[in-house]
Parts: structure tokens; C-alpha cells; sequence
């Protein structure tokens, strides 16, 4: 099968930091899928594990861990899906990734592809879906429904991929209000369209914006970037008992008993906890991603995917990571099929 790999970890622009392979066929084993991968999309975990170190592989290593596609052989024992099922998931970062013709998958943390979606729209939700939900409703625990609450939902880097759907998830099943941070016109705009009430300007001191437009302070805060930039600010707008949850990976460490005078809460959301460990219910990312196709087929929910760099070949991945790591996409980048 044809696949896109590394041996070395290079930077970007250099042509063998990613290149194009052929690898075996791969076989799916007990309670897994074999998928045909018809989209990806591409995270800031892939850039992450890219990234230039002295390390060489061996044998080649598949990045990826967004997919859409179609089930084309299962193993024993499963049960969720059969053969010609359409599916999405974001895998596992202990396992090859899903840059290559075939994928094996645990049925587990697959869910069906939304039928509203093509394959390449639909490739955008999976990761940036279950980081956002985990985030939102089982860290921060924001109660789900349409009551209208006081509280205040402060998203840090709401253009990005999981601020993207952590925005459309709160203003659609939750009652918070819900402000987001961006820099730019374009990722102001996106913002706006994504469902925050309110956006404000991270290139700039966030606790007057804030104050002006949430002066009983923030209870919930999802930090996506530059949480060590902004952390002592966040701790500034965080309401007493306030709850703060973030993804990114600090450059260094944080203060945090400046928390605890307002007895605030840290919590870390990374949506591979689950499949490495199998832990609190490993069912759990297939029922939210069913839900998430359920609520992009009510129009409540849509794709994020903003840019499809065309087939999934090394040149148009090393283009994808270096727009990624430019730090100014919107939205999300995918790529869609293998050249014919």
C-alpha cells in the first residue's frame, strides 16, 4: 500500500522529512477495523511528533491521526461495524498513523462518518471533536442544556482546530457565554462564525478586555496556546472556584500556587488518554464521536475543514505542517485521496 513516512526527523522544508512509501498491507486483529482512508486532516500533534531530534527510525514511520474512510475488513470479534460501513476516528498515537491507503483501528474509538460529509469535511472533526468535548464537559464539567447561566467560557485560541469545535460545542449545548481569543481580522471573523458572543485580541492584555466584557470574571477557561504566556493573567480573570483546562505543552513550568488563594482547578485534557490506557470507559470516544456526526447531521454542528491540500501525498504533508507551523491557519487543513 502506498503510504506517506519519516526516518528522520527533519525540518520541514527539508524533501526527506516526509516522504512517499510503500508499505505492507496491513491485517486487523481481534476487535479491530482495516479502513480504506479516502481523507486526513492534519493536527498540531503531527507537526509535534515531526519535529527535528537525532532520532532515526528504523523502518519507516507513519504519522496521522485523523481519518475518514471506509471499513474494508474486520477482525474477530468485532462487533460496532462490518465492511462497506463509512467511518471517522483519530486513532492512536501508540500505533502507525493513518497517512496510507489502509488503517487498523480499534472499533472502539470509531465512530460513523456524519452522512451530511464528504469524506474530506468530515476528516476535519474527529481529534479536534473528542479533545474539545473531553475538555469541555468532562474536565471543566460545563453542564450540558439550554439554561441560560451566568458563567463565562473564556476559549484561548479559538481560530484553531479544537477552538473551533469547543466553540460550536458550548454555544450549541451549553448556556455559557462564550468569548474567544484571536489576533487577526480572518481568525476574528472565524471566531465569530464558530459561535463566540465575544473575541478578543491574545496579541494584546487580556484582563480589560475581559473586564469589559465579562467584569464577574471567567469560571471556565480552556487554554489551547501560549498558556505560559497567559497564565497569570488567567489566574487574574478566573472566578473563585474557577476551572482551568488546557492542551498545549508549556515552555515552562507553572506557578501554580497562584491558583490556590481562589481555590482554582488545573485540568489537562490529551483525547489519547483513553485509547493508551484503556481507562474510564473505553467506549467512550465512539459514542462521542456518534454524537458529534448526529449533531453535524441536525445542522447544529458543521466541519471545521477550511483548506484541502489535494491528494495525500509527502510534498502536499510537508506543505500542510509548515502552514501549521507558521502558526496562522484557521480552521483546519486536509487531504483527501492517493494520486491515481
Amino acid at each position: 500500500m502506498r503510504a506517506v513516512a519519516l526516518h528522520k526527523y527533519l525540518p520541514v522544508d527539508n524533501p526527506e522529512a516526509l516522504i512517499d512509501v510503500e508499505l505492507p498491507t496491513p491485517e486487523p486483529g481481534p476487535g479491530e477495523l482495516r479502513v480504506r482512508v479516502h481523507a486526513i486532516s492534519v493536527n498540531p500533534v503531527d507537526v509535534k511528533v515531526r519535529a527535528p531530534k537525532s532520532q532515526v527510525e528504523t523502518t519507516p514511520r507513519v504519522l496521522g491521526w485523523d481519518a475518514a474512510g471506509v471499513v474494508d475488513a474486520v477482525g474477530p470479534g468485532v462487533k460496532l461495524f462490518r465492511p462497506g460501513d463509512e467511518v471517522y476516528y483519530a486513532g492512536s498515537i501508540a500505533r502507525p498513523g493513518t497517512n496510507a491507503e489502509f488503517h487498523v483501528v480499534d472499533e472502539r474509538i470509531v465512530g460513523r462518518k456524519p452522512r451530511s460529509l464528504s469524506f474530506a469535511q468530515a476528516a476535519a472533526l474527529p481529534l479536534t471533536s473528542i479533545t474539545a468535548w473531553e475538555l469541555l464537559f468532562e474536565r471543566l464539567e460545563i453542564p450540558q442544556g439550554n439554561a441560560p447561566s451566568q458563567d463565562v467560557l473564556l476559549v484561548v485560541g479559538g481560530a484553531g482546530g479544537v477552538g473551533s469545535m469547543a466553540l460550536q460545542l458550548a454555544r450549541k449545548l451549553a448556556g455559557v457565554t462564550v468569548v474567544a481569543t484571536a489576533s487577526r481580522p480572518e481568525s476574528t471573523e472565524w471566531c465569530e462564525a464558530q459561535g463566540a458572543h465575544h473575541v478578543i485580541n491574545h496579541r494584546q492584555s487580556l484582563v480589560p478586555q475581559l473586564q469589559k466584557r465579562a467584569p464577574q470574571g471567567v469560571r471556565y477557561i480552556a487554554s489551547l496556546t501560549a498558556t505560559d504566556t497567559h497564565f497569570p493573567e488567567l489566574v487574574e480573570v478566573a472566578t473563585p472556584f474557577g476551572r482551568l483546562g488546557l492542551i498545549d505543552d508549556p515552555t515552562k513550568p507553572l506557578d501554580i500556587s497562584a491558583m490556590k488563594r481562589k481555590s482554582l482547578s488545573l485540568h489537562w485534557e490529551f483525547m489519547f488518554t483513553r485509547p493508551l490506557y484503556e481507562a474510564a470507559d473505553p467506549l467512550a470516544q465512539h459514542r462521542i464521536l456518534n454524537r458529534v456526526a448526529d449533531l453535524v447531521d441536525a445542522g447544529t454542528l458543521r466541519t471545521t475543514m477550511t483548506q484541502d491540500f489535494g491528494p495525500i501525498t509527502a510534498a502536499n504533508l510537508r506543505r500542510a505542517h509548515a502552514a501549521i507551523e507558521s502558526g496562522r491557519t484557521v480552521g483546519k487543513i486536509v487531504l483527501s485521496g492517493f494520486p491515481s
